[in-house]
């Protein structure tokens, strides 16, 4: 299959390797000042978890290309930061490029909000499940053996099967959850609970010491398991039935003490979860999901005391992540 990714990021970058590697031809589309320095060549450092092959990290050349312009692609891959769609769609169409999007990344957006952007595009939500942090013209990734994509049931899309036969060949399994938005709005307030916590302790500027001293303090677990509690309330407040998502919610429902010391082991054991705590430091992206929640969260009136206390605490330690959003009052 012909498969185009928006930009040169690690997620993009990392899922685009696996289809290389699996045959299909991968080229990249940027702007227009960032294709003249773009990298033709990138190494990439991967802990590939697929299941054809042991844990472990192996060293890659990755060439790469560019995209010509008015050129059609079987899949148009948009992994985006800061729900930076739009910026993104817009620069998909200012290049002329036709094909199915996957929307890999998170979302705040109603549904009708992401048909307004996309705007005649045929597209595929899904939500990947890969981390890692890019530096001196290398990434340094995680690549877990499954990815999350849209049930069938609930796109017309007429290339969905074969979206399925891709990732199949790249030895990637698909899990499909109820519905593919509300999944990404329960995982991002999950990551909202997780971040606030973690900030609250500590410099929010140094998230990878963060993350490190996090994943080791049952108190602190505890502590993000209860912030949990409170801001799954958003996503029920936007009409969410959480009981469809059991898999994802019943760690947090758990005891708290019980339920923290085995997280407290599972990030102990298990290498894959660890690195991408630990990978995923850029700050903007971190931090979007806990503004949309707090936003969400003033919006419905919603008692939040946990989350409120510690985002608190971050806007007055760094008040410029702040100013963007309006603030509870």
């Amino acid at each position: 299959m012909r498969i185009c990714i928006l930009g040169l990021g690690v997620i993009g970058t990392t899922y685009g390797y696996a289809f290389s590697q699996a045959g299909h031809h991968v080229d990249h589309v940027l702007r227009d000042e960032s294709s003249l320095i773009a990298p033709r060549t990138l190494n990439i450092h991967l802990y590939d978890c697929r299941a054809h092959r042991p844990a472990n990290t192996h060293i890659h050349s990755y060439d790469v290309h560019l995209a010509p312009i008015h050129s059609h692609y079987d899949f148009i891959f948009i992994s985006v930061r800061n729900g930076l769609l739009q910026q993104a769609v817009d620069t998909i169409r200012s290049n002329r490029l036709t094909g199915t999007l996957v929307i890999f990344c998170n979302l705040w957006d109603n549904r009708s909000d992401i048909e307004s952007i996309v705007d005649g595009y045929p597209y595929i939500l899904a939500f990947p499940t890969a981390g890692g942090y890019k530096y001196h013209g290398a990434i340094d990734s995680v690549l877990l053996d499954h990815v999350m994509v849209e049930n069938p049931k609930n796109t017309t899309c007429s290339s969905y099967h074969d979206l399925m036969s891709l990732f199949t060949h790249a030895h990637i399994q698909v899990e499909t959850p109820h519905d593919m938005l509300e999944w990404i709005w329960i995982h991002m307030a999950i990551n909202a609970a997780v971040t606030a916590t973690i900030g609250r302790n500590g410099d929010v500027s140094r998230p990878q010491i963060l993350a490190d001293e996090f994943m080791k303090d049952a108190h602190a677990l505890q502590r993000a398991i209860l912030t949990v509690r409170e801001t799954l309330h958003t996503v029920e407040a936007r009409g969410v039935d959480l009981s469809l998502y059991h898999t994802e919610v019943r760690p947090y429902m758990m005891p708290s003490w019980g339920a923290s010391h085995v997280m407290k082991y599972m990030f102990a054991h298990n290498e894959p979860a660890r690195r991408i705590m630990l990978m995923h430091n850029d700050m903007n992206d971190i931090m979007y999901a806990c503004h949309n929640v707090y936003r969400t969260g003033e919006d419905y009136h919603l008692d939040m005391p946990y989350f409120y206390e510690a985002m608190d605490t971050i806007y007055r330690k760094k008040p410029q992540l702040a100013t963007v959003y309006e603030r509870r009052q």
